[in-house]
């Protein structure tokens, strides 16, 4: 809870003599001025400036203090928080009136800007200089600090601060959605082909196969969707439904675009230019969206103001994002065209650039991007890196994992938002309520920066940022203005990014199974945080299992990070779990730190809270168990090992293997039950509820799901062995079954069987 203001002024308007208190010896002298609000006189006042020498000269032009208007009134958060939060250290004088008693209408002035927790604004070209009024111990007159910020930005970082609310960066392609034209999906089926032409290993040529299979399918989609403005789905006929596009300006024509959504799909085909067909594009849209979305418009509670930055033609990029937000909760039709930002291909994104507007301060802002570096490097501490979205090289690894990858960009999102608040209201508003005019610039708090409490987090996915497809999967880029304009050109490369030797090999980097899905590493691969870096090992991880714990047990786990003040600065992490510290980290860097806390944190949820937490799968075997509606066990999906895979099916022996071959035998029984099911079904494993009579020895039950089927069951004391008993019994039962409700998801038996 923030201190108790001081009172304005020691005593205003009592006492006698001929002005204020001298400055203290050493201090730069005052300079007097005239102050004006508008072009009413309020009385003349001595300023002094913060620092002795040239750098220390007065900001206000003919030396005159011309007040042009009051700054929007801030319901908890004083001037000087907010200022201190979007100009840190901008403090450009100290100034206070000259006579006592002062002149009335600078004595009103001062009473409303400090009782309102407004500021008296100076506008010199294109900044502000904000004169805040501030509380003193000694003086008997009106005192502020005069502090620059850039012109517009205050007004807008006042709404924010005072609603809890930070800006969220997207980026388009290969982040949220992946996108063909017919031209694209020609040139991704044409390297793969050729590829396979020179390929000697069959499970390269498996999976690229596969992959290509991929392609066709949905190319035809899209073929019959320019032709016909239907697709047919299963054997189901879909037409186009018209969907208005909301003119971005007054004089704009009405739009109406033929689009298909196809949800069982995850996908969208819309055409750019409603009347030319050729700028028709199938759109596969990323796992977990809606639950991205759904965060951050939960309650009608703004969490996050929602910007775009992409390298994509513009036309293409608004109606990307017209799909991804149809109802324009995120962002207004009215804010579309200043917050959806183009960067040129070859040129870096810059924060600068999308709150060009001056609608946010760059410290207030973190980006989800599959790509660092085409960030500036100062906006590169608040980038939260995804693996490249690739539906067609791994289409089943997006949800392979228990938490999918824009979940843990929540779960980043709502840890970084709860961890920028707890250091402005615990340090600096406190801090800042404690300030008066005798203090100095250094007295200053610390700012919270977004960058202090992005935590890097581990998805365990596939294709990471070093890692990608071998085929570029979507037009970014220059491309998608040359496709959608009808120009030629060359499939093997995006976004100013050559397909390079090292990623046409990387069919070898991961093992794939009979339909060339590709199959997880998980021993002795490299773990790639988000900013590019190896680790021998992957504590990231540790902060995502801790907020899935959490959110299992209906709790919340909170980061706090303090700064020590010595000449050595060292970063102290606290990690908080349901407002309890259960784990504390210090180090040279704050990711040293954070690193330290979380493994703390998630040895001391084993012993107290939970029995055991398995930290590198990351699941929570006691205590808290997820909700049977809530989809796959957290961290509970098929782990494989780096073999070839077996076609033969394992039968009871297997229980008498080693785990590494459970794993292996595991890995060939889902191979052949996805080989018995549609393309698009998910088969799920689930904890079930266990007995709890079995108190002495720990038995791990588990069942297979086919769309909330269940296919068989399985009990042992090892949580491979039990997988593997449920998998080998899903397939018998697959293999038999007669249940049409079973069947309809299952591909259709070919005569050659």
């Amino acid at each position: 809870m923030a201190a108790p203001r001081p009172p304005p002024l020691a005593a205003l308007g009592g006492g006698g003599g001929g002005g204020g208190a001298a400055p203290a010896v050493g201090a730069p002298a005052g300079v007097s001025m005239r102050m004006f609000h508008g072009d009413v006189f309020l009385g003349e006042a001595e300023v002094f400036p913060m620092k002795q020498g040239p750098e220390g000269g007065l900001p206000f032009p003919s030396n005159e203090i011309r007040i042009s208007h009051l700054s929007p009134a801030s319901e908890r958060c004083p001037p000087l928080a907010i200022l201190q939060t979007i100009a840190p250290f901008s403090v450009r004088c100290k100034l206070q009136a000259k006579a006592i008693p002062p002149h009335p209408s600078l004595q009103c002035l001062y009473l409303t800007c400090f009782n309102e927790y407004k500021s008296a604004v100076v506008v010199v070209g294109d900044e502000e200089l904000h004169l805040v009024a501030m509380p003193t111990r000694a003086e008997k007159v009106p005192c502020f600090w005069c502090c620059s910020a850039r012109a517009g930005l205050y007004a807008a970082s006042v709404g924010m601060l005072n609603l809890r609310c930070l800006a969220i960066v997207f980026d388009l392609d290969e982040t949220l959605i992946v996108a063909n034209t017919m031209k694209s999906f020609e040139d991704r089926i044409e390297v793969l082909s050729r590829r396979m032409d020179v390929e000697d290993d069959p499970v390269r040529v498996a999976g690229m196969s596969a992959e290509i299979k991929r392609y066709i399918e949905d190319k035809e989609l899209l073929k019959e969707f320019i032709d016909m403005d239907t697709v047919t789905d299963n054997g189901r006929i879909v037409g186009t439904q018209k969907e208005e596009v909301q003119p971005l300006s007054a004089g704009q024509e009405r739009v109406l675009r033929p689009v298909i959504r196809l949800p069982e799909r995850n996908a969208i085909l819309t055409r750019i230019n409603p009347e030319i067909r050729d700028t028709s594009v199938f759109v596969k849209l990323r796992p977990a969206w809606e639950d991205l979305r759904s965060y951050l418009t939960a309650k009608g509670r703004k969490r996050f103001e929602v910007y775009v930055c992409t390298m994509a033609e513009r036309d293409y990029a608004l109606e990307m994002w017209r799909l991804l937000d149809p109802e324009g909760n995120l962002i207004s039709s009215q804010q579309i065209s200043e917050r959806v930002v183009c960067v040129k291909s070859g040129f870096k994104k810059s924060l600068l650039n999308v709150f060009r507007d001056r609608g946010c301060h760059p410290k207030m802002a973190m980006v989800i991007d599959d790509r660092l570096q085409v960030w500036d490097d100062k906006d590169q501490p608040r980038v939260h890196v995804v693996p490249a979205y690739s539906p067609y090289y791994a289409p089943q690894a997006e949800m392979a994992n228990a938490v999918p990858v824009l979940c843990v960009a929540r779960n980043v999102a709502c840890n970084v938002r709860g961890g920028f608040f707890r250091e402005f209201d615990e340090n600096l508003l406190r801090k800042v309520f404690e300030l008066v005019y005798e203090n100095e610039l250094l007295d200053l708090p610390y700012a919270p920066d977004v960058g202090d409490y992005l935590v890097c987090e581990d998805t365990n996915f596939i294709p990471s940022n070093k890692d990608v497809a071998p085929v570029p999967e979507g037009m970014g880029g220059a491309e998608v203005e040359k496709r959608l304009n009808g120009l030629s050109y060359l499939g093997d490369q995006r976004e100013g990014r050559q397909v390079s030797s090292s990623t046409r090999s990387s069919y070898t980097s991961y093992p794939f199974d009979d339909e060339g899905m590709a199959i997880r590493r998980t021993g002795g691969g490299r773990n790639i945080q988000p900013n590019g870096g190896s680790l021998a090992i992957t504590p990231s991880v540790f902060v995502t299992v801790l907020q899935e714990i959490a959110r299992l047990c209906d709790s919340k786990v909170e980061f706090r990070t303090t700064v020590s003040n010595g000449k050595s600065m060292q970063f102290s992490v606290e990690v908080l779990f349901s407002n309890e510290k259960i784990g504390i980290g210090i180090g040279k860097t704050r990711d040293e730190a954070q690193v330290q806390a979380a493994e703390k944190a998630l040895q001391n949820l084993e012993s107290s809270y939970l029995a055991f937490v398995a930290p590198t799968a990351g699941v929570p075997n006691k205590g808290a168990r997820k909700s049977p509606a809530s989809g796959n066990g957290f961290l509970e999906d098929v782990t494989c090992s780096e073999v070839d895979i077996s076609m033969q099916e394992p039968s009871g022996s297997t229980l008498k293997q080693d785990h590494s071959n459970n794993l292996d035998k595991l890995s060939s029984v889902m191979s052949l039950i996805r080989e018995h099911c549609l393309e698009d079904q998910n088969v799920v494993f689930r904890d079930q509820v266990r007995n709890s009579c079995s108190a002495r020895i720990e038995e791990y039950h588990f069942q297979v799901e086919l769309a909330g089927q269940i296919l068989g069951r399985g009990v042992g004391l090892d949580r491979d062995v039990a997988k593997l008993l449920a998998a080998e019994e899903a397939l018998r039962t697959l293999k038999s079954t007669t249940d049409p409700q079973i069947k309809k998801y299952l591909r259709p038996v070919r005569c050659n069987d």
